[in-house]
């Protein structure tokens, strides 16, 4: 192997990796989860009649639970960090795993449901797609940088 194969490299069988990437993952989820089943919710159950159309209204639940996330994150970080280290720590390690794993829930969500809407049949497989669509690129940068929310 070259040396500049060597500094790309990433060994993907680490099961040690895997299991700390979706350690990551898990907290990620279920910041976002919060935000984004909230404004969904809101929408469904409170304010039927807003007049927004589903694309406003993910796009505001995609926020959400972006600010949710980083939010817990932040929480989190706060045992090991000052606030102002916790909070850029937060916005900055998992950002891109965040809007990941936003987009996929909010696309399983419109594919299943046909809109914004909640229902049983519909919150496991938006999990599961908010999970395992980030879940590759936590494990990647917990392997090439050694860095870590959690």
């Amino acid at each position: 192997m070259s040396e500049l194969a060597q500094k790309i490299y990433i060994n993907w069988y680490c099961t040690h990796t895997w299991r700390r990437a979706a350690y990551n993952t898990m907290w990620c989820l279920i910041g976002c989860s919060i935000g984004d089943f909230g404004t969904i919710a809101f929408f469904q159950f409170i304010w039927t009649d807003s007049g927004w159309s589903t694309m406003a209204i993910m796009m505001l639940a995609i926020m959400n639970g972006l600010l949710t996330s980083i939010a817990l994150e932040t929480v989190i970080l706060l045992k090991q960090l000052p606030f102002k280290d916790s909070l850029r720590t937060a916005m900055g390690m998992s950002f891109i795993s965040m809007v990941a794993m936003e987009a996929a829930m909010n696309i399983t969500d419109v594919v299943l449901t046909g809109g914004a809407m909640l229902t049983p049949e519909v919150i496991i497989p938006m999990l599961i797609a908010g999970f395992v669509t980030p879940w590759p690129y936590n494990y990647w940068r917990l392997k090439k940088y050694g860095v870590s929310c959690h």
